[in-house]
């Protein structure tokens, strides 16, 4: 197993891990399971089966990479145990369907829209919107991608966001 000196050290990497990547990880769950609160559980769940594994004295290359294969195997996981339920069986036992989500409805069409409008972008804006905005990456992990200077990436993500704002209020 590990020396406590060992162990220090991983949670000190493991408590990094989380602050930085645990959005992004809520984020992917809820797109992927569209309910907060068992995406929060399977992040949680993630985290708790990223420890146990480096405690066994498991290596982990790249612990993003490693996160994501996690909570994407979590998710399948649910996907598969999810049971189809009638809509008349939910009635039946006085469960109404609810409209009030249009809300949700909106800010989902918003991204939509967002994501095709970033296809009208000029080719260096839409690399690193995409890179930024859907894959949650840093500007150290995008400097890193694309051999450019964070400073780079970042006036091409302002101006970029600042062209996509202006597609946007024209649609």
């Amino acid at each position: 197993m590990m020396t406590p000196e060992q162990e220090t050290q991983q949670q000190e990497v493991f408590a990094i891990a989380h602050h930085d990547f645990e959005k992004g990880l809520n984020t992917r769950a809820f797109f992927k399971i569209r309910d907060h609160a068992i995406g929060e559980d399977l992040v949680q769940e993630t985290f708790t089966k990223t420890w146990k594994y480096l405690v066994k004295g498991g290596k982990i290359e790249v612990m993003k990479a490693f996160l994501y294969h996690v909570l994407n195997n979590l998710i399948i996981d649910e996907y598969r145990k999810h049971k189809m339920t009638s809509l008349d069986v939910l009635v039946e036992k006085g469960i109404e369907p609810s409209t009030g989500d249009s809300h949700r409805l909106f800010d989902m069409l918003d991204g939509k829209v967002a994501l095709i409008l970033i296809q009208r972008l000029p080719i260096k804006y839409q690399h690193v919107m995409r890179m930024r905005y859907i894959q949650h990456l840093s500007l150290t992990e995008m400097s890193l991608i694309t051999k450019q200077s964070k400073n780079t990436i970042a006036v091409q993500m302002h101006r970029g966001l600042e062209k996509l704002k202006l597609l946007y209020s024209n649609t």
